[in-house]
């Protein structure tokens, strides 16, 4: 299992927000190409960025910022929030991204993905799903910044892309982002026994070491964590080996 840390990135700025709220908001660097290096130093061979000025209003004004991450070589990056368009996902690639993440689009028109998927490939292509699990343990979609919750189940509509060669998934349970009380471990293990030939990233709630040693024993591909590594909560030695440049 692959550790993917996160940079979240508002205004140019590094900053976390709370469950998705843009009201519950904390900043953590006001120069996010220090946090990129601190990653790459810890071993980190992809990092995971966000554009939450993207994901909140279709700005492109962190494009200067990730082109810069880019520019740098150190890592591999999978970059979201706010593609809409194959347009902005094509010129996002062109800056020089490994895989763009893709989010509301995915559950709102999968045909229109699908699409993409057939023109830039499939492996450049992350489906971002957050799901709000309910009390039978059915994990539902969510979209635009969680407010609306659909009635289509995560695995219902996997299926339709599974079947089209997407390999790529990110999937957050939206309780837990955030918070530091630990990953749905439930969760993803259905996840893979259900889809092992998906290429599981497992994200939210993401504390300590010991989660990391839970998510990758139940076969997630990676994993990814903004607040724990911000806050060091985890400390580099017990990262290690989930860095796979450590």
């Amino acid at each position: 299992m692959q550790l993917i840390p996160a940079i979240d990135l508002k205004e140019g700025r590094c900053v976390r927000l709370f469950q998705g709220d843009f009201a519950a908001e904390t900043q953590y660097s006001t120069n996010p190409v220090e946090i990129l290096d601190r990653y790459v130093a810890f071993g980190a061979e992809r990092v995971h960025v966000v554009d939450l000025d993207g994901a909140k209003d279709g700005s492109q004004g962190n494009y200067g910022l990730i082109a810069s991450f880019a520019d740098k070589k150190v890592a591999q990056l999978q970059v979201g929030g706010g593609l809409r368009t194959l347009d902005r996902v094509q010129t996002l690639l062109s800056l020089g991204v490994q895989r763009a993440v893709i989010g509301s689009v995915a559950v709102a028109n999968p045909d229109e993905v699908i699409r993409w998927g057939k023109i830039v490939g499939t492996d450049k292509l992350v489906l971002a799903f957050d799901v709000r699990i309910d009390e039978a343990n059915t994990p539902f979609l969510t979209t635009h910044g969680w407010v609306k919750t659909s009635t289509t189940t995560l695995w219902s509509l996997l299926e339709r892309y599974v079947d089209s060669g997407f390999a790529h998934v990110l999937c957050t349970d939206i309780a837990r982002d955030g918070a530091l009380t630990g990953p749905n471990v439930a969760l993803y293990a259905d996840a893979v026994r259900r889809f092992p030939t998906i290429k599981w990233q497992a994200s939210g709630g993401v504390s300590s070491a010991k989660d990391l040693h839970e998510l990758r024993d139940c076969g997630v591909a990676a994993v990814i964590s903004g607040k724990a590594l911000l806050e060091n909560k985890i400390s580099p030695e017990e990262l290690r080996p989930f860095l796979r440049n450590a």
